[in-house]
């Protein structure tokens, strides 16, 4: 048996050369050749692997052929490890009695599985290797080039692996750094074999239904509870710039995905701030790629009024009309290209490389995230700051409109999160009730900011609803105004 311990990066087939260029260039880079290899995945119409949460396939290379079994395994921060057993045959033919006897489950049927045994997908692809000296460690570097094949569909592969050979974990994250500073590389969560079962319609379709609570552990130290919302953040991040690129032609849902990612990146922003590991270049990084999805609230607001069947518009006569002009506004914020854009961005790749080199080092002990503190103390401490910095930016005595709520918008979202990284920690019925105003509140104001749309486009498109606009604003800042001093009254689940 072998544990692989990996690191994967996705990068554009146009920065193929360059990627070469940059290897060869490296310092103790030993080019090894390339070789072509094909592959078969194999399972069962049951899916019974893939259910043992394992992965079989057959390899060619040069006439020769071997079997690959992968078990149960762990990603963290996009650094996979995964056991995997490896047997030299003679033929394409998968033979499951020349694995070791105990990877099975207990009441697995091995005979049976083996005679069901067909071929899911294919994946074909060049790779080029090279070795890599850092210190005391040895890197593989692999460059993948070729597509996966199911029936009539395919997809390109365009990936780079780097698995440690010898030495230390965060060798493989140095140098994943080197390259994202340089080429426009991004973590690469989901194998070829995961493609492949997606691809094959073998798998459910990615889904992250709400930004859920972190699971945090009331016995972890402060330590464990940074690794804990840092690699949650990361996974989640990872699993949403999937969904963007599946949903890129369903400009309808781009603009909630997008909230999402963003939202697990100010998430990230806020743990890094707390526990004093936000460094100037780590801010740029991320404000950098917060104004590639400066779109986020425009599509919101666009797509507010879209949502239920467009039911906002339901009593307004010339409701096909805005909504044709709504529709037009969400093909012109060109939310697809600017995606694309972002993923270009060579800060975007480095910025999670260096989050992962951070994750990593903080498990590894060359970081101090502090240990005065217990880590229910800790989060009580953050969540009065971010409730205080609420309680001054909007007094009960103050009154408010739609410009000043839709001004406060982030600084909610923020505490919101705040909320996310730690309520775990409290009882589920207080911090649901206290939150619950709050809420209503960024619904609000994301209503509002519907109903701004709405009267920039009737505008433009020569519609008068100004009446009903204006009515329908009226009733909804009264009913926020209550929400919030509502809200303002409540105990505090922490205290």
């Amino acid at each position: 048996m072998e544990a692989e311990i990996e690191l994967k990066l996705f990068f554009p087939e146009n920065e193929r050369e360059a990627l070469v260029s940059l290897l060869n260039s490296l310092p103790h880079s030993e080019p090894k050749g390339s070789k072509h290899l094909s592959n078969s995945y194999f399972d069962t119409p049951e899916l019974t692997l893939r259910h043992w949460d394992m992965g079989l396939r057959v390899r060619g290379c040069n006439g020769q052929f071997e079997q690959t079994i992968k078990t149960a395994g762990t990603v963290v921060g996009g650094v996979h490890s995964r056991p995997e057993y490896n047997v030299d045959i003679c033929e394409p033919e998968v033979d499951l009695s020349l694995f070791p006897q105990q990877i099975w489950p207990d009441n697995g049927d091995i005979q049976q599985v083996q005679q069901q045994l067909y071929s899911l997908f294919d994946t074909d692809f060049t790779r080029m290797i090279w070795h890599i000296y850092i210190d005391e460690s040895l890197v593989e570097v692999a460059l993948d080039i070729g597509f996966i094949g199911a029936g009539e569909l395919s997809e390109p592969i365009c990936e780079l692996e780097f698995e440690l050979l010898a030495g230390d974990t965060l060798a493989l994250l140095s140098l994943g750094e080197q390259v994202t500073q340089k080429i426009p590389a991004r973590l690469g969560r989901a194998s070829k074999a995961q493609r492949g079962y997606r691809l094959a319609a073998m798998s459910s379709p990615l889904q992250l239904e709400i930004l859920d609570f972190i699971a945090l552990d009331k016995m972890s130290d402060l330590k464990q509870a940074f690794i804990t919302l840092l690699s949650t953040g990361l996974e989640r991040w990872q699993l949403l710039e999937s969904m963007l690129l599946e949903s890129s032609d369903d400009l309808t849902q781009l603009p909630l995905l997008s909230y999402r990612l963003r939202a697990c990146i100010r998430l990230i922003r806020c743990s890094l701030k707390q526990f004093e590991l936000l460094d100037q270049k780590l801010e740029q990084e991320i404000d950098a790629i917060e104004q590639h999805l400066d779109y986020v609230e425009q599509g919101l607001n666009l797509t507010q009024v879209l949502e239920d069947d467009a039911a906002m518009l339901a009593s307004v006569a010339e409701s096909e009309a805005i909504i044709v002009e709504v529709e037009q506004g969400l093909t012109q914020l060109a939310m697809p290209t600017a995606i694309q854009s972002m993923l270009a961005d060579t800060g975007y790749g480095h910025l999670q490389l260096s989050l992962v080199n951070l994750l990593f080092a903080c498990r590894a002990g060359k970081i101090n995230v502090g240990t005065e503190i217990d880590l229910q103390a800790f989060a009580d401490q953050m969540q009065e700051e971010s409730w205080q910095r609420i309680v001054k930016l909007m007094p009960s005595e103050a009154q408010f409109n739609s410009e000043d709520y839709q001004s406060f918008a982030k600084a909610l979202d923020e505490s919101i999160l705040v909320g996310f990284a730690y309520g775990e920690l409290y009882s589920t019925k207080a911090r649901d009730q206290f939150r619950a105003p709050w809420q209503d509140l960024i619904l609000g104001i994301r209503t509002l900011g519907a109903y701004r749309c709405l009267r920039q486009l009737s505008q433009s498109a020569g519609i008068t609803i100004d009446t009903w606009l204006d009515d329908n604003e009226h009733s909804l800042l009264f009913a926020m105004e209550h929400s919030r001093r509502r809200a303002l009254k409540s105990q505090p689940y922490w205290r």
